[in-house]
């Protein structure tokens, strides 16, 4: 993806030459806020925030239980932390208690359904995706209360599909029992004051969001001096690729947005398509640059981010938390690709069949 982000700003500069008002096509907020989120969930992860969360999935008595637990974890916590940190969390954990109870038949569905859960849970808030960090930045007539409405019908839908997905899953032996041999991990005390930090940290990043304030930069510099006095070395583990192919993805829209014939051709058709356009595009860049993209050209916002939220569901490309998915389970099972793709391809073509329509007829629920 960054290879590819690379090579589309270079293009756009070479199809629009940069000119004195060339900086102003980048968010430099939205950056900055990305920045800020990586840096605390990198605490999240490092400190084992959600520790207890996972700890109360070993207590499940049935693989139909421990199912839905695992699968509506990552939907609620995609909502807070973002679908690819949720799926960091809980597919490591979900192959670790399902190779433990010697139910591995069960891991690649399981799995496959925790990702239309991160990528279906995530939608509901701002702060939930990449995408919709984005979109929502963009939107400034859009508040927080609102957007969560709009999103509210999708999230539900889906959570309900989710739940019959599991019963079909173990139809035939919905109370078969799983016996862990597995140990939860305990908290070192000593580190309560850094949990603390990035707990309040990331409520704090949340409150910028949500308030769009303009003070924004003065917010990155609070994030930065914290981190650095608890961990310097969070800084090291920062998912700088992301950002440079966020840079690199906005380089590439202005470029595009200053070209008056590329510019004319995605007003012409890409306006008032939002919806199927964002799916199809995703398919070749990823839904976060084609969020991007698509945006100058948008005349229905809420046609842009349900396609967006929905393009995840098609390939693995539609979205970055697949791809994290898909690798998780490749190092622990080394040429099961093949496999991984199989099963992720039915289950969400499945779910995406389900979806598709409603979120399009949805999309004419204009967010203002």
């Amino acid at each position: 993806m960054l290879t590819v982000s690379l090579l589309a700003a270079a293009a756009g500069l070479v199809i629009t030459p940069p000119e004195a008002d060339f900086f102003e096509g980048i968010d430099f907020r939205t950056l900055g806020i990305l920045f800020m989120m990586l840096c605390v969930l990198e605490g999240f992860k490092k400190e084992n925030v959600l520790r207890p969360v996972e700890n109360l999935a070993s207590k499940s008595g049935t693989v139909t239980a421990l199912s839905l637990f695992l699968i509506f974890g990552v939907f609620f916590t995609s909502m807070f932390v973002t679908n690819d940190v949720s799926l960091i969390i809980f597919v490591p954990l979900t192959i670790q208690l399902f190779k433990s109870g010697e139910r591995e038949k069960y891991i690649l569905p399981v799995i496959s359904m925790e990702n239309i859960a991160a990528i279906r849970g995530s939608l509901l808030t701002p702060f939930g995706s990449p995408q919709n960090l984005f979109l929502y930045g963009q939107a400034k007539g859009v508040s927080f209360a609102r957007f969560v409405l709009h999103m509210s019908p999708l999230c539900v839908m889906s959570a309900v599909l989710l739940v019959i997905f599991v019963l079909i899953l173990y139809r035939k032996n919905p109370k078969e029992q799983i016996v862990f041999t597995h140990e939860s991990p305990r908290w070192e005390k000593e580190r309560g004051p850094r949990r603390i930090t990035y707990i309040a940290l990331f409520l704090f990043v949340m409150l910028v969001i949500i308030t769009r304030t303009k003070l924004w930069w003065a917010a990155l510099i609070i994030v930065a001096a914290a981190v650095l006095i608890a961990d310097r070395r969070i800084f090291l583990s920062v998912d700088y690729v992301l950002i440079i192919t966020f840079l690199c993805f906005f380089i590439f829209s202005s470029s595009i947005a200053g070209n008056e014939s590329i510019a004319g051709f995605l007003s012409e058709h890409a306006a008032n398509r939002e919806y199927w356009w964002a799916i199809g595009l995703s398919q070749i860049i990823s839904n976060v640059p084609a969020s991007i993209v698509l945006y100058p050209f948008t005349k229905n916002f809420a046609g842009l981010i349900y396609g967006a939220d929905t393009a995840g569901l098609c390939s693995l490309i539609g979205s970055l938390a697949s791809v994290i998915n898909y690798r998780i389970y490749v190092r622990e099972y080394p040429g099961g690709g093949k496999k991984f793709i199989k099963t992720f391809t039915l289950v969400s073509w499945a779910f995406f069949a389900a979806v598709v329509i409603p979120g399009c007829l949805l999309s004419r629920w204009e967010f203002y």
